[in-house]
């Protein structure tokens, strides 16, 4: 599975919609709180060139925001990425024997 980073605050709806879609996936992200974090907030705009959140990343790849996440769920194009990590694990895996 591929390593999912996501930017939040604690009262934004769409910090809620994003992270739901990707629990009901089964899918385990690492999320950082940026409320009364300049600091923090700072380097996900710098990153992101956005400075709303969430702002989400798949791997070494910046997805977007919430609407951006659902467009991706849409196009049926979310599930292959969150699994590019694993396929690209078991490729390595199996060039190294």
């Amino acid at each position: 599975m591929s390593r999912v980073v996501i930017y939040t605050t604690a009262w934004c709806p769409y910090c809620i919609r994003a992270k739901s879609l990707l629990e009901k996936k089964g899918v385990a992200y690492e999320e950082i709180k940026v409320d009364g974090k300049p600091d923090l907030r700072a380097k996900m705009t710098e990153m992101a060139g956005r400075t709303s959140v969430p702002q989400i990343w798949i791997d070494e790849q910046h997805v977007g925001g919430c609407d951006d996440l659902y467009a991706l769920e849409r196009a049926g194009r979310l599930d292959p990425m969150l699994a590019a990590d694993a396929t690209q694990h078991l490729h390595d895996k199996k060039a190294r024997k």
